[in-house]
């Protein structure tokens, strides 16, 4: 054996420095994964137990540190990982905190006072291996390449040994004693290969070379990489005799695995670690109501949390929601299964809330009320009813003096009003449809409420327009949407023709703002009842005129709207909403479209939901549209 081989001798664990908390830098180390635990999982081929290779893990670029796996908002960033490493059975990284963040803050002065928290790990999984216990028929899954996606604080961590980093904490890890060559007994560093460690200042007290401080440590590496592997001792031997580095060796060892895969001898009993594994109960409950959803819309394209539970039933997602609560199921027959998912503490009902949900806004927004494209968006932060202020007066720009004097303007303005409402309906799903994954029960219903869900926003929108026997909404001035002294009423019925739409077209030229300033409307679209649908389409063809006098100048200028819940032979010309206020809609922010609400029945024996609608709409000015009664 080369000299290098003797070094070891030498060769202790660097112990930690007396605090990992570095306030000028603010960065802290912590332990995100070690060999301690397991995790029992479940899939479609029954239960397993899934461990990690602790050396096998690489991570994202950027990888950011949160609160509490929350991904849903920036104030959940605290920081980012700026190293990691794999030392001793033990996955760790170096975290710096945002000098921005209030909580980021807070938790760099607990860590200044000594304070440890508890850390968890957000990870996808690459590559697999499994095995079978021949004897007890248990199923280990290996997790052999995996990805570090986010690493958070948390309260509790499912590793007891996965925290941070602070003040006097010893180190869990025993410190390796000299080992002969030929002992591969020692669980050593393993660097992670996308992001370099951050190692902490050693503290050896006895005199070695950096050379030979240097080599000891690859050459314990390399004896972790072959014990983790499953590689031979003369494999080592090799390694260490022609001096390889890490990198050197690592890449050694994924070309001996695969001349050993090509051949067929991989092994199949590998010694591996585990991490901590934590899973976002709010992404479970989404993957696991797309997987459902997709069931039912086969043209969805999965992402890929939602994989694992695709073609899972209901009674499957019931059996894998108890099991992820704790919730003793054997004996159990499917219906009672079923029974316990809707009234413990699981996330099934959820479950089938997310893909109602799903179903449901799909139908909701196939089938739009015509009358919103001539509208303009907004959310309301409550119920209260909502102003809208118009400004006008003498705003145009003047000539300046040569004196300098700028004139000032005057402002007139006016308001109107209206508030948003909540319409809601009720429906259940049976126990029984549930445990008989009856899929046509659990979509038909959410797709028809869907459907009625737009019906009420058309309904409520075509009401404007009919309201006051076709004069619309009382405005803030006291009379009609539709008044003669609006200018944008015609003062008798006529039928769609070139001469009306041009009458119409003028009178929305006309149009003046609050202190008489010209306004200067544009007309863009022609909205008609079922009745009046021919007629807009015969006046609105593009026809090649034999003469002058034959020409429709609307032509290509005008859209036919149509609206059914419009009656009679009324017809209106209305602006676009970018160019000037009209009609205006709005939902409750941040709960735009119908909500789905679910809970565990008590009238009825399954799950019951509930879809809500918070929306309002109403005219902000009357400028924007031009009535006719027709005839």
């Amino acid at each position: 054996m080369p000299p290098a081989e003797t070094e070891t001798l030498i060769t202790r664990r660097a112990p930690e420095a007396p605090t990992s908390w570095n306030a000028e830098a603010r960065t802290f180390e912590v332990v995100f994964a070690t060999s301690a635990a397991a995790v029992d999982r479940y899939d479609m081929r029954g239960p397993y137990r899934e461990t990690l290779a602790v050396e096998g893990f690489t991570v994202v670029d950027p990888t950011p540190f949160l609160d509490g796996h929350r991904r849903d908002s920036l104030d959940a960033v605290l920081g980012q990982i700026v190293s990691s490493r794999a030392v001793g059975g033990k996955a760790s990284a170096v975290v710096r905190l945002s000098r921005n963040n209030p909580l980021a803050l807070r938790l760099g002065q607990d860590l200044a006072d000594g304070m440890r928290f508890g850390v968890s790990c957000g990870y996808t999984v690459e590559e697999w291996r499994e095995t079978t216990n021949t004897k007890t028929g248990i199923r280990t899954k290996v997790a052999l390449r995996w990805t570090v996606r986010e690493i958070s604080v948390v309260t509790i961590p499912a590793d007891r040994q996965a925290t941070t980093r602070g003040a006097a904490m010893a180190d869990p890890t025993p410190t390796p004693a000299p080992a002969p060559a030929t002992d591969p007994a020692a669980l050593p560093p393993v660097t992670s290969p996308t992001i370099a460690p951050a190692q902490p200042p050693a503290t050896e007290t006895r005199s070695a070379s950096p050379e030979i401080q240097n080599r000891a440590n690859v050459n314990t590496e390399i004896r972790a990489i072959a014990r983790t592997l499953g590689l031979s001792q003369s494999w080592v031997d090799g390694q260490i005799d022609r001096s390889a580095t890490a990198d050197q060796a690592r890449a050694a060892a994924l070309d001996e695995l695969q001349r050993r895969s090509a051949a067929g001898t991989v092994p199949t009993t590998p010694v591996v670690t585990f991490g901590v594994d934590y899973t976002d109960p709010a992404i479970r409950v989404r993957a696991a109501g797309e997987a459902l959803y997709s069931r039912t819309n086969r043209s969805h394209n999965l992402s890929e949390p939602a994989r694992r539970y695709a073609e899972m039933s209901m009674p499957d997602l019931a059996r894998e929601c108890c099991r992820a609560a704790g919730v003793p199921l054997a004996g159990l027959s499917t219906a009672s299964i079923v029974t316990r998912a809707l009234h413990t503490t699981s996330d099934f009902a959820l479950i089938l809330g997310d893909a109602v949900g799903r179903t449901l806004r799909d139908s909701y927004q196939a089938v739009p009320s015509a009358l919103k494209r001539l509208g303009r968006q907004q959310n309301a932060t409550d119920f209260r009813t909502r102003h809208r202020i118009q400004f006008g007066g003498n705003l145009l720009l003047e000539r300046v003096n040569e004196s300098g004097e700028v004139k000032s303007g005057t402002l007139a303005e006016a308001k109107e009003a209206y508030r948003l409402e909540t319409f809601a309906k009720m429906f259940g799903i049976s126990r029984q449809a549930l445990a008989n994954d009856d899929l046509g029960a659990f979509a038909d219903m959410p797709r028809r409420l869907g459907q009625l869900t737009a019906a009420t926003e058309a309904k409520l929108l075509a009401g404007l327009l009919t309201e006051g026997s076709g004069l619309g909404p009382v405005m803030a001035d006291g009379k009609r949407l539709f008044h003669t002294d609006h200018g944008n009423l015609a003062s008798a019925g006529t039928v769609i023709d070139v001469g009306t739409l041009g009458a119409a077209r003028l009178a929305m030229r006309a149009q003046t703002g609050l202190s008489g300033e010209l306004v200067s409307v544009t007309p863009k679209y022609l909205v008609v009842s079922s009745t009046k649908e021919t007629e807009g389409e015969m006046v609105l063809a593009a026809i090649s005129p034999a003469t002058v006098d034959d020409v429709n100048p609307f032509s290509g200028k005008l859209e036919l709207i149509v609206e059914p819940r419009l009656t009679g032979n009324r017809w209106y010309l209305a602006a676009s909403p970018a160019e000037i206020d009209g009609l205006e809609w709005a939902y409750l922010s941040g709960e735009e479209g119908p909500q789905v609400e679910t809970r565990a029945g008590f009238e009825v024996e399954g799950v019951q939901m509930k879809v809500r609608l918070d929306f309002g709409a109403g005219f902000v000015d009357h400028r924007s549209w031009y009535s006719n009664p027709g005839a």
